[in-house]
């Protein structure tokens, strides 16, 4: 029988139904609605569509950009800030009339890269998107680790490791603190980095192709997210040691970052010798939905 799973992203909801040899059944997309209610609609509509195609299926997964808290079960941390202070899997569940299991969609990208992405066969994979935000997500011997208060790895929110003078006390984030993580190496803090060193108002794929054309400014800015980057993941490394650190997000496709983000690693790492892998995400923007999927175990 066939699981569902179902990534709730800012922009864009997907539903998927994954065969027990991991291939998709089913997949659709839809917009975000924007509003709680809809929301609740849409998902349970993509469900009951996908499981027209493949038939009910034996469990359902949910990945969303925030977490529950483990004290009161309410959503926190969303960026979809309808779904801040609500029960949103019970609600789902509610309607569906059976079990629904929800996850942090960082945690879920991390869960699917382990399972059968580009983290398989490893015992540890740190996984992180780097896209309008930054969330991380660790997986050990293919058991996701959420921490007893559901922040394990919660990457984006931790200021950026040894700073220079310059960048203290750092851009102000969301979340009221000043020089986290996502303000430097998502790919909206790549992009603000940019255009405040040159006053151009540039996506971060155009400073992307005007490094590689030679642009200085635009150069300059890659370098710098590059050493910050690295920065991030050496600091990964001290804690846990993954085998496997699997980058995830629209930033994930710049290519020139395997090549150089090792170099920069072991810079920083509190070792002799570090030879970890840093690859992208095998499922690219499919994995959150392949994780939520794999919530419910085997």
């Amino acid at each position: 029988m066939m699981r569902i799973g179902v990534d709730f992203g800012g922009t864009k909801v997907e539903a998927a139904a994954i065969a027990d040899d991991g291939t998709f059944a089913a997949q659709i997309r839809e917009p975000n609605p924007g509003d709680y209610d809809a929301a609740l609609r849409l998902v349970t509509d993509l469900i009951s569509r996908v499981e027209a195609e493949v038939g009910q299926a034996r469990s359902v997964g949910l990945a969303i950009p925030g977490s529950p808290s483990p004290r009161t079960g309410l959503i926190r941390n969303a960026n979809s800030t309808y779904l801040n202070g609500r029960r949103f899997d019970e609600d789902l569940a509610a309607a569906l009339g059976r079990p629904v299991r929800l996850a942090n969609d960082a945690n879920c990208l991390a869960l699917s890269e382990a399972v059968d992405g580009a983290g398989k066969g490893a015992t540890s994979v740190f996984g992180v998107i780097l896209g309008t935000g930054c969330g991380g997500g660790l997986v050990i011997n293919r058991r996701l680790i959420e921490g007893a208060h559901g922040v394990a790895a919660e990457i984006g929110h931790i200021s950026l490791p040894w700073p220079s003078a310059a960048e203290a006390p750092g851009p102000a984030c969301w979340c009221g603190l000043n020089g986290c993580l996502e303000t430097w190496v998502s790919g909206t803090g790549f992009q603000h980095d940019h255009a405040a060193t040159t006053g151009r108002g540039w996506t971060a794929q155009a400073v992307i192709a005007a490094a590689r054309v030679g642009d200085a400014g635009a150069t300059e800015a890659l370098d710098r997210y590059i050493d910050r980057l690295g920065r991030m993941l050496a600091m990964v490394v001290n804690l846990v040691d993954p085998e496997v650190m699997v980058l995830g997000g629209g930033m994930s496709n710049v290519g020139e970052l395997y090549e150089r983000l090792p170099k920069v690693v072991r810079r920083y790492v509190f070792a002799d010798h570090w030879e970890g892998r840093i690859v992208p995400a095998r499922w690219g923007d499919s994995s959150g939905v392949r994780g939520a999927a794999r919530l419910w175990p085997d």
